[in-house]
């Protein structure tokens, strides 16, 4: 579904995270006291806007409460951010995202009325610490201290055989939930533990980080 999502900031997440949500199909408006850095960024989204954003008369004149969602990305700055959130809060915008910078501003933006604060940084190390105890993954998201969601290539040792078969699911051996199976255009939620998986397939597997890296040992170990 198409949204309306207000960025503030345009530092290197603001500037990512607007372009890949225009790329994605959404109306996106961003939003920065910078000169250069909205003119560089005019003609990747819908809308670029030269305005300080904390200033309330300004967020009135743009109708940010016609947003379905306000990222606050200038977290560098504690200052602007508490205040920016504040004021989209006060103007009715009804989903409001924050960036922080350590425990103490995210504690002060919960305090405020952010819906969700985010540490990049912190997510960011999360994902790279993953990425080298797991080099075969593509992309993980954890879910709780050492467990999370796993995307994988399917390896060469994996065509062929089906889901059971590799000892997946519930019942297998792994204790690792298939949540779904991409194949080129076509997506397989929750497959039948019978299906065969094929070359260029795409695994998302949800379970204990200790178990997956086990399953992946003893799958290149066959190959």
């Amino acid at each position: 579904m198409k949204k309306q999502v207000l960025i503030l900031g345009l530092g290197r997440l603001g500037i990512s995270l607007a372009t890949t949500l225009f790329n994605m199909g959404h109306d996106v408006m961003a939003v920065d006291d910078d000169e250069k850095r909205v003119q560089a960024i005019s003609s990747q989204i819908t809308h670029a806007v030269l305005a300080d954003a904390t200033d309330e008369a300004v967020l009135k004149e743009l109708s940010v409460s016609s947003f379905d969602v306000a990222v606050v990305t200038m977290g560098l700055s504690v200052q602007s951010s508490v205040l920016t959130t504040i004021l989209l809060k006060k103007l009715g915008v009804p989903y409001v995202i924050a960036r922080a910078e350590n425990e103490l501003h995210g504690s002060i933006l919960e305090k405020i009325g952010a819906d969700k604060v985010v540490y990049p940084e912190r997510e960011m190390g999360t994902l790279l610490a993953h990425g080298v105890t797991l080099s075969d993954i593509d992309d993980y998201i954890p879910v709780a201290p050492n467990y999370g969601v796993s995307k994988l290539k399917a390896l060469p040792s994996f065509v062929g055989k089906t889901l059971s078969g590799l000892e997946l699911g519930r019942k297998g051996k792994w204790g690792l939930a298939v949540l779904l199976v991409k194949r080129g255009k076509e997506v397989i939620i929750t497959p039948n533990m019978e299906e065969k998986v094929e070359a260029e397939d795409i695994l998302i597997l949800s379970g204990s980080d200790d178990n997956l890296e086990q399953f992946l040992d003893e799958a290149k170990k066959s190959q």
